[in-house]
């Protein structure tokens, strides 16, 4: 056979054994890692991408007739059913007798499960055919990264009844994690949210088979309903009144006594409060930002990356933050709710994590172009509230600040 002179000759060939498929399900799949080519290498907007192409492809493949080119076409229209002539296309006279059951799928069940940080949530739904000839009950789990704000990896596969079975089992063995039946509104709404996200992305998180899987997953999310009022998921960030409330209620809190900060020396205040702004602007810099969750992780992103790359510190800061983090964090569990031995979890891993905060601090390596700049000017003693001294600072260090590679 000749090389194909287009993509979408190159997918109608890799499409070529469609027909011998053993059901819609095995289709479906297929159509779906055909289209994941797409998603992937899409820089953004992934899903309106896949939605053109597949347009385009059925434009383009509109007078073939062969069983496994309207076997095709008809699979594309069912996983992206918004694609431009996607509601036209039927299934050609050839095709095989699953052809019909191409996306009649039910919802058959709705769970979550996740860690009690709240770091990670994953949804799992499972669908079964109208018909046995359309393939065996399936499950779709999809993995929400909170801390990201993304749909992190999604995957599509069976048998359903094992896959919700294993979750289980892991979940009733790990006592840092918890399982229970969702409401399907609940998991369309967060899993679509997410995946908004991740398909405007620059580059897709790496393994998993969020490419292949995601135009199946699409298809599966229709199915589930939907709330029938928008609601507004995000936390928003807490108002200057709230966090002053935050601040307050902390400083009075047992947590804070027990690691010193209730009454610290009048030299270090300032520096205790602009350590627990620190806190709080960290958290209302993530998508589900909430001032209450910490966890190992969290308190990993904040200790040893985003404070250098968005904070300046002095040496008075930097003796000062562990030990705020460290009272904050224990005081945020209990407001959460967590476990003692996952407060102590997340405690015993900010304490591990000083000594490379400080090695951080010192090497200034993690330091983006602005805030190096910023600890440059404040190093050379320059007062930025004072313009003229601020202007003459820029201007003599002009060539460092441009051509530094930092």
């Amino acid at each position: 056979m000749a090389t194909p002179q287009t993509p979408y000759e190159a997918v109608l060939h890799a499409a070529r054994d469609v027909t011998r498929l053993d059901s819609a399900l095995d289709a479906e799949m297929l159509g779906a890692a055909l289209l994941g080519s797409v998603y992937a290498v899409a820089e953004t907007d992934r899903e309106t991408a896949v939605r053109e192409f597949v347009a385009g492809f059925l434009a383009a493949t509109s007078r073939r007739r062969s069983a496994a080119a309207t076997t095709i076409r008809a699979v594309f229209a069912t996983l992206v059913p918004d694609a431009e002539g996607a509601a036209r296309v039927r299934p050609g006279a050839y095709a095989p007798a699953w052809a019909g059951q191409l996306g009649r799928v039910r919802l058959t069940g709705t769970w979550a499960y996740g860690d009690v940080y709240g770091d990670q949530t994953s949804y799992l739904a499972t669908f079964a055919y109208d018909d046995a000839e359309g393939g065996p009950e399936h499950a779709l789990v999809a993995l929400v990264d909170h801390n990201i704000g993304i749909t992190k990896d999604v995957f599509v596969g069976g048998p359903a009844a094992r896959i919700v079975e294993q979750a289980r089992e892991i979940c009733t063995e790990d006592e840092f994690t918890w399982f229970r039946t969702e409401d399907p509104a609940r998991m369309h709404a967060e899993v679509s949210r997410h995946l908004e996200i991740t398909d405007d992305l620059g580059e897709l998180p790496a393994q998993g088979s969020l490419a292949t899987d995601r135009a199946l997953v699409g298809a599966r999310l229709a199915v589930l309903p939907r709330r029938a009022a928008a609601v507004a998921p995000d936390v928003p960030p807490p108002t200057d009144e709230e966090r002053t409330r935050l601040v307050r209620a902390f400083l009075g809190s047992p947590e804070a006594a027990r690691f010193g900060l209730n009454a610290v020396a009048d030299n270090d205040l300032a520096s205790l409060h602009f350590c627990l702004g620190l806190l709080l602007d960290h958290a209302a810099s993530f998508p589900d930002a909430d001032p209450m969750r910490w966890s190992p992780t969290v308190a990993e992103l904040f200790l040893l990356d985003w404070v250098h790359r968005r904070a300046v510190l002095d040496m008075d800061d930097a003796a000062l933050l562990p030990r705020v983090l460290r009272g904050w964090a224990a005081y945020a569990a209990r407001q959460w709710g967590l476990p003692a031995a996952a407060a102590h979890r997340t405690d015993e891993a900010i304490e591990e994590m000083v000594p490379e905060f400080a090695r951080l601090y010192s090497t200034g390596e993690r330091r983006s172009p602005a805030t190096a700049a910023v600890a440059q000017l404040m190093a050379d003693g320059v007062d930025p509230d004072d313009p003229a001294a601020l202007d003459a600072w820029i201007e003599a260090n002009r060539h460092r600040l441009t051509d530094d590679p930092a």
